[in-house]
């Protein structure tokens, strides 16, 4: 680090349950020189990747449905969000984090994939960056029917859909995850599916 603005930086450990969590106190100089006090939380869990696949011949995307806690207990009635394919990088790179999560969640095994972005998914309580591609899918490319890993006891539903149908889904509200609705954007603008 090597902002001259930031000092005294101390960090707590609040929780490791899952990923960390940390509490920071730090000296913030203000832009009339002032310094003060400041505190945040930062969350620690890692860098992501996800995709949007589509099919242009069949003019389809694939996406998944499954469970999330944070928005169930928030305003979600039933939990489930309709996303782009997605998971943390764990030892991998971006493209082969996407490539691994495809055939999981999905059961296609891509041989290319595109990236098109990164940015941070939260950037005043996440340290994750987030890695954004596309890649085309065929139908020969399905080798398995894809639900995710037992043993991180996944349940996600795989949806194929005509691309028109997802972008409805975006306008009308059904569609509310923040990657998802990026990668849904990046297709339109860029008339990946015509």
């Amino acid at each position: 680090m090597s902002n001259n603005r930031i000092k005294n930086i101390e960090k707590t450990l609040l929780s490791d349950n899952y990923y960390a969590l940390h509490k920071f106190n730090f000296d913030y100089q203000m832009p009339d020189g002032s310094w003060v006090n400041q505190m945040r939380e930062v969350y620690e869990r890692g860098h992501g990747a996800g995709i949007l696949l589509y099919n242009t011949t069949k003019k389809t995307v694939i996406l998944i449905k499954q469970f999330r806690l944070p928005t169930f207990l928030h305003d979600n009635k039933e939990g489930f969000l309709i996303e782009i394919p997605a998971g943390l990088l764990d030892e991998d790179n971006p493209e082969q984090c996407v490539i691994r999560e495809t055939e999981e969640e999905v059961g296609i095994r891509l041989k290319s994939v595109k990236k098109v972005y990164e940015g941070y998914s939260s950037p005043g309580v996440l340290t994750e960056k987030m890695h954004f591609f596309v890649g085309e899918y065929t139908d020969d490319m399905k080798v398995s029917e894809g639900g995710g890993l037992e043993s991180e006891t996944e349940d996600i539903e795989v949806l194929e859909m005509p691309f028109t149908e997802a972008v409805k889904m975006l306008e009308n509200g059904e569609i509310i995850d923040t990657r998802t609705i990026v990668l849904l954007q990046y297709a339109q603008i860029n008339q990946l599916l015509g």
